[in-house]
């Protein structure tokens, strides 16, 4: 009897502790993840490794940085980023390095990050959750599952809301107007590459009340002058990202062609490429910047 009454406490004090909130392993789960695979997800990770720039930026954002054990090579925002390990580059990241840095959680992202990296970590036993912000809803989206995971839901909630208020504040802005001039957005300089309809920038630059003027299916474009100067467009966004050259050097590439409607009303506009590139909520930060200077009626150029 003794024996039993033994028995029947050790499962209950066995019970006890993995229903226990502080219990390591008692909200780990099967999720499904953005990419659709199914994924054991840990109840509390404590050793977060980011595969991509904005990755890290949204755990920042989140305030969960404590929880970050690494990242990839080009992650420098906010910037106490630029401090953690590094495991490689977004395209290529680094399985030995992942491994030594002991992960019980890494983010990936579909597009861009290896799959078989994700799938042999995953073969190891290592969860990998991985999100597709494909768009401003969708990093909406990608927020909250990483709110989730790491225990910050009201945060992801307050950061979602906010990013609701002010793409509702630049529509109204927009409603108010009649004209939708012609964009064209500059990625890079050599190849002269632009945004086609399947991108965030795309989505920024209708929403801010402008047409794109490289919209089509291609979702990175390659332009020669001649294609451009027959497209005309009445305002030109150049990424400074553009070439790895100087904004003076920027702007004087497009000054050659006097004949362009850009160039002939001095709406040329160098910006911030981290606002445009990175799928985090600071792509509203782009579409409010954006919005000012298509809606603008001043007829100045340089950096915004």
């Amino acid at each position: 009897m003794r024996t039993q009454l033994l028995i029947i406490f050790s499962l209950f004090f066995v019970l006890s502790l993995l229903t226990t909130p502080w219990a390591g392993i008692a909200r780990a789960g099967l999720v499904t993840d953005g990419a659709g695979r199914q994924v054991m997800v840990p109840a509390d990770p404590r050793r977060v490794i980011t595969f991509a720039p904005n990755l890290a930026e949204i755990v920042y954002l989140l305030g969960e940085e404590q929880r970050l054990a690494g990242t990839t090579t080009f992650s420098d925002y906010p910037p106490a980023a630029r401090e953690l390990p590094r495991v490689g580059s977004y395209v290529r990241p680094d399985l030995e390095k992942i491994v030594a840095l002991r992960p019980d959680l890494c983010l990936a992202s579909q597009d861009g990050n290896p799959r078989h990296v994700v799938d042999r970590l995953a073969a190891m036993g290592i969860a990998v959750y991985v999100v597709n912000p494909q768009s401003l809803s969708g990093i909406m989206t990608a927020v909250k599952q990483i709110g989730t995971l790491l225990h910050a839901d009201k945060r992801a909630a307050e950061l979602v809301a906010a990013m609701r208020q002010r793409i509702e504040a630049v529509a109204r802005q927009v409603a108010a107007r009649s004209d939708r001039p012609l964009v064209f957005f500059q990625i890079d300089e050599a190849p002269m590459i632009s945004a086609g309809t399947n991108t965030f920038i795309h989505e920024l630059i209708t929403l801010a009340g402008g047409r794109n003027a490289a919209a089509g299916p291609v979702a990175y474009p390659r332009y020669d002058w001649e294609k451009i100067l027959a497209l005309d467009p009445e305002i030109v966004i150049i990424s400074s990202m553009a070439g790895g050259r100087t904004k003076e050097e920027l702007l004087a590439g497009w000054r050659r062609w006097p004949q362009l409607a850009a160039v002939r009303n001095n709406r040329l506009h160098v910006v911030d490429a981290d606002l445009f590139d990175r799928a985090t909520p600071r792509l509203v930060d782009g579409l409010e910047h954006l919005a000012g200077i298509i809606q603008s009626g001043q007829e100045s150029a340089g950096a915004q």
